[in-house]
């Protein structure tokens, strides 16, 4: 009976620890149960969170980011073209390394080379650059990289817009040498290089921009080319200058190249542009151009051509406003600075200029037209064997106005005409006398010092429309006998004020304002 109870005692504890057993598992099941529908709906949300992001997640895929999850490939309207290896099978990357934007600007780099441009100096690399722009236009912040070490022949290119997006790096460390074929150039463009209706637009490095100008410069003539020529501010105007057309010559190709000559980098309708670190050398006409321009920045930029070479103006600006140019050296065959109508908010400091033609604002009212010019500022600038120092010219029959100019602080050495206001301005044989013309009034000039080789001062302004408010302080230039006949300082019907004695002595200058002040019309206001 005993054995008896204790085997029934041992099957009982046997029963009762199999079913403590069962009744664990079966708790665990139910926990793992729940927990699993924990994890798919966290996998749900996961989910929600990564199409809420899905634009973020896009950004990062361009940049060369892995993703975990899964998503839908870019729209190929905004992922970049990317070329096959090249020969030798090692493809060049376009993407550089991502450093983490968070507002969702590219970092992407489009070298041109990775586009099919060779950079030999001999193959044309047009189409591998214009097809690397079409890249870079359509992401903002983007770069399109010109690298160094390599020449590239390019013809005629149009980098435009409106439709591109903002803030794009022309990043130009290379050469780019422009084409002296004749048929490169068709019948005639206005310019090499041209950027269009862009925001944002920046050009800079350390490379340069050649024109391979002097086939262009040996093209030219008289009776094609504007001429200018001082020579009619120690001489008679009605004089004849005798001078023979140069003999057209052929170019690389036999072909005459077309009259037109253009410019080699020019910026048209465009907002914030920034050029800066590069160098144009040997172009056909003016280096760099500003055409309807707002917001323009020109610094550590070089230009080069020789002296002789004609009309190849430093940097030329047409119709823009708020420009500051600093910090730059512009040897040329023409003005250094060229303002002409339209220009508000110009600056001008640390410049050296030399050879050319010096910093003028104009001509204008060239054909009877209106030339507005207003808030011009130059200051601290070196001249250097130039025709001209500070100029202002303007075309009998205009109408318009240029105020409030201030040339200050100019270092000159041997320059023919250190200052000068020609309001009979005639780039041509003969020019028509005529009543009307740009009224000038406000202009200072401050501490003009250094040596001249022709004459010092010469202030002629319109019979009809004397010049009014002209300041003149700290005057201090030195003749140099070279080989040249000296002449005393020239002025007519120009009006204003010398508040330190000036040397040479201007004793031409008529002190206050005119008897008869002319009163100005619609015409002359601006």
């Amino acid at each position: 009976m005993r054995g008896f109870n204790f085997r029934s005692l041992t099957f009982t504890l046997i029963v009762a620890c199999l079913v403590l057993l069962s009744n664990i598992e079966s708790c665990n099941a139910r926990r793992g149960k729940h927990w699993r529908g924990s994890a798919s709906i966290l996998a749900s949300l996961s989910k929600k969170k990564g199409k809420v992001n899905h634009k973020s997640n896009h950004h990062h895929d361009k940049n060369g980011n892995n993703n975990n999850t899964k998503k839908k490939s870019p729209p190929s309207s905004k992922s970049p073209a990317i070329s096959p290896p090249q020969s030798g099978g090692k493809q060049r990357g376009v993407i550089s390394p991502p450093v983490g934007d968070s507002e969702g600007v590219s970092n992407i780099v489009y070298n041109v080379l990775d586009y099919g441009a060779k950079g030999d100096g001999i193959s044309d690399d047009t189409k591998a650059f214009e097809v690397a722009w079409a890249a870079a236009c359509e992401v903002e912040a983007s770069t399109l990289m010109v690298p160094a070490e390599y020449t590239f022949l390019v013809g005629p290119v149009s980098f435009s817009g409106p439709h591109c997006q903002r803030n794009i790096l022309f990043q130009l460390d290379g050469t780019m040498i422009a084409p002296t074929n004749a048929k490169a150039w068709s019948s005639g463009l206005f310019q090499w290089l041209l950027f269009t209706k862009l925001v944002g637009i920046t050009v800079r490095g350390s490379g340069t921009l050649d024109g391979s100008g002097s086939v262009w410069w040996q093209n030219s003539s008289p009776f094609g080319d504007t001429i200018d020529d001082e020579s009619k501010l120690i001489i008679p105007i009605n004089k004849t200058i005798n001078q023979d057309p140069s003999i057209p010559l052929s170019s690389s190709y036999g072909r005459q190249l077309p009259s037109l000559k253009p410019t080699a980098l020019r910026f048209y309708g465009s907002f914030n542009v920034t050029v800066t670190g590069i160098t144009i050398q040997n172009s056909m006409q003016c280096h760099l151009k500003f055409d309807n321009c707002i917001g323009v920045s020109v610094y550590n930029f070089t230009a080069t051509s020789p002296g002789d070479s004609p009309n190849t103006d430093g940097i030329h600006l047409q119709n823009s406003k708020d420009v500051l140019i600093r910090s730059s050296n512009l040897a040329c065959g023409d003005d250094c600075v060229s303002i002409q109508t339209g220009c508000s908010n110009v600056f001008i400091r640390n410049v050296n200029c030399g050879p050319g033609h010096g910093i003028s604002i104009g001509g204008l009212g060239k054909d009877n037209t209106k030339a507005c010019v207003s808030n011009v500022t130059v200051r601290d600038v070196v001249m250097d064997n130039t025709m001209n120092g500070v100029r202002i010219k303007t075309w009998q029959g205009g109408s318009g106005s240029v105020q409030g100019v201030s040339f200050s602080n100019i270092q000159i050495s041997e320059v023919k005409f250190p200052i000068v206001i020609d309001q009979f301005y005639c780039d041509k044989r003969t020019c028509k006398n005529q009543t009307s013309a740009v009224a000038l009034s406000g202009i200072n000039y401050a501490n003009i010092r250094g040596t001249y080789t022709v004459k010092p001062v010469h202030l002629a302004c319109s019979d009809s429309m004397p010049c009014t408010g002209l300041t003149l302080s700290g005057i201090q230039l030195k003749p140099v006998q070279e080989h040249y006949h000296m002449y005393d300082s020239f002025c007519w019907h120009s009006f204003g004020q010398l508040f330190t004695q000036p040397e040479p002595p201007i004793e031409c200058l008529q002190l206050g304002k005119p008897p008869n002040n002319h009163i100005q019309t619609d015409l002359d206001s601006c």
